[in-house]
């Protein structure tokens, strides 16, 4: 008997059944359809970005400012997020919330650098206050950032000193002091590893601190003049009138900070004056692809501070005063 013929059946009905599995599909109608919809937006723009984190951050913004959508296409949804278009005091923008966490920020900022015509990023949300000077309810503008949630953390029985820009023993905290070995011991702040327009191809460098656009620093200077509020409502104030101080510092990490002991070690190591979850990742994806970039955070609870953390009560004041902030500096920028 010839065995191949015996196959053929059974070789047919492979051949059938491969064609269910990996079928050849065109593109779908509703990518097609976005993409003409993007290159219409993109022959109107420039835009400026707008990129915030959380519903509270988007709620304070869109009911502070006169957001304009576009007529034609007033949003634009892409891999599960809401891009707004329209304008803010006749300055074109793209609006999105990208969500907590420092892979939602760089995600969020790099898509719309990549699907839209945008000159620059506008980031801004809320922050924990890692400096005594400052108070809940204050917006800082930062000049630099860092992420200092890169850690190394060191084998005990080995010596420090290696590429760690700090370290931080951890049995230096320990109560009473000196009181046995803590076993977890020290963790060592590593650097980040920037690859951008601007370096040698597929050559990174090691930076620590990302630093936001000089050019629009200088614009947000005169918003340290401006009047922030003060009262959540009638019955819940904060006991002095919040500033706005342009050109501290800020921290990144994957870490709600509500410890005293560690703002306080962030504060005297690194001069840092905030805290948050996306900052430096938005700020480092700019620097990575060549855009401007300014952070606005405002800051809702003091670190560590006794009894419940104030985010809950003073987070909308802070995220109000935030989106303040970000209309005032969308004024001062000049028209594209």
């Amino acid at each position: 008997m010839d065995h191949t013929l015996s196959l053929l059946p059974f070789l047919f009905i492979i051949i059938i059944s491969s064609s269910h599995v990996l079928p050849v599909s065109p593109t779908p109608s509703h990518k097609l359809k976005s993409a003409t919809t993007i290159r219409k937006l993109n022959r109107g723009g420039p835009y400026i970005g707008l990129v915030t984190v959380i519903a509270t951050e988007e709620n304070a913004f869109l009911r502070s400012v006169d957001f304009r959508p576009d007529p034609t296409h007033p949003f634009l949804d892409l891999s599960g997020r809401r891009f707004r278009i329209g304008k803010i005091h006749g300055k074109k923008v793209v609006y999105v919330r990208c969500g907590r966490g420092m892979v939602n920020g760089a995600a969020a900022t790099q898509q719309m650098i990549d699907v839209f015509n945008v000159k620059g990023i506008v980031h801004f949300g809320i922050a924990g206050n890692m400096n005594n000077s400052m108070s809940i309810g204050d917006v800082s503008i930062p000049k630099q950032i860092t992420n200092a949630g890169l850690w190394d953390w060191l084998n005990p029985d080995k010596a420090k000193g290696g590429e760690d820009i700090a370290y931080l023993d951890v049995g230096n905290y320990n109560v009473p002091k000196g009181d046995g070995d803590n076993e977890l011991g020290s963790i060592g702040y590593n650097y980040e590893q920037l690859y951008s327009v601007t370096g040698h191809i597929n050559t990174p460098q090691n930076v620590f601190w990302i630093n936001t656009t000089q050019e629009w620093l200088h614009l947000a200077a005169d918003l340290e003049k401006m009047e922030l509020s003060q009262c959540v409502n009638a019955s819940l104030c904060l006991p002095k009138k919040p500033k706005l101080v342009v050109g501290l510092k800020a921290a990144t990490a994957y870490i709600f900070v509500d410890n005293a002991a560690y703002r306080n070690f962030l504060y005297d190591t690194f001069g840092v004056s905030s805290s948050d979850m996306e900052s430096s990742a938005v700020a480092m994806t700019c620097a990575s692809n060549g855009y401007p970039i300014i952070v606005i955070r405002g800051l809702s609870d003091l670190a560590g501070e006794g009894g419940d953390n104030t985010v809950h009560e003073f987070g909308s004041l802070a995220a109000t005063n935030t989106a303040k902030a970000v209309l005032e500096f969308i004024k001062k920028l000049p028209p594209y």
